[in-house]
């Protein structure tokens, strides 16, 4: 269904606001900046801004909601003959090796990652996200599997894919903290995704394969 006037208007409204919101944060930090002094820089008023962002953390953090379902998205769309982890490797080292901002692969980086590192507020927000992330994922692997309620096992996997691609964000985070090139990165965490591939057991790689019918 094509994208009718309205909603175009309010995408590029709410893509408007946090643009503004997130060059002020990182121009002063996030704490420094209040919502009245976004919404007047957006030229909208504070209640507009209220309407897109329910909180200040939904600003800067705007793009994060791609994020919360990534895996589980990944998962369901494992090809046949795909197992659940080796769907989710194979999606984060096509995006590491293409160098993706989407991965934190992106000059310029290093500045929205100090804005985090400097703002309680916006890390405890990471942290949720992190924790939605694998509870998506950990919903997407009963479903596709049919496992029941109490069974512990989708928790136990999901855990364990969750654990690689949060170490591969972590330490491209703190790589491009450290003002590396983006290119130089990319190589090494290909190397580490190989290196966490060998450290899951026959068990994780092995869950929930799609048939090939």
């Amino acid at each position: 269904m094509a994208e009718g006037l309205r909603e175009r208007k309010k995408r590029q409204t709410r893509q408007y606001i946090s643009d503004v919101a997130t060059g002020l944060f990182l121009e002063r930090g996030f704490d420094a900046v209040t919502v009245a002094e976004v919404a007047d820089a957006a030229d909208v008023s504070v209640n507009t801004v209220y309407n897109y962002f329910p909180a200040k953390e939904d600003l800067f953090l705007d793009r994060s909601r791609g994020v919360v379902d990534r895996l589980a998205r990944w998962v369901r769309g494992r090809e046949k003959g795909e197992s659940a982890a080796v769907a989710v490797l194979r999606e984060l080292r096509e995006e590491v090796e293409a160098v993706s901002p989407r991965v934190g692969l992106m000059e310029g980086y290093d500045r929205f990652m100090k804005v985090i590192h400097e703002a309680p507020a916006l890390r405890s927000r990471l942290w949720a996200i992190a924790q939605e992330v694998l509870d998506n994922l950990d919903d997407a692997l009963r479903e596709e599997t049919g496992a029941a309620a109490d069974d512990p096992l989708p928790t136990l996997i999901a855990g364990q894919i969750n654990w690689v691609h949060q170490t591969v964000m972590a330490v491209i985070g703190r790589e491009m903290m450290a003002g590396r090139n983006p290119g130089e990165v990319s190589r090494e965490v290909l190397v580490l995704l190989d290196d966490m591939e060998g450290l899951l057991s026959e068990k994780v790689l092995n869950y929930a394969v799609r048939a090939a019918e």
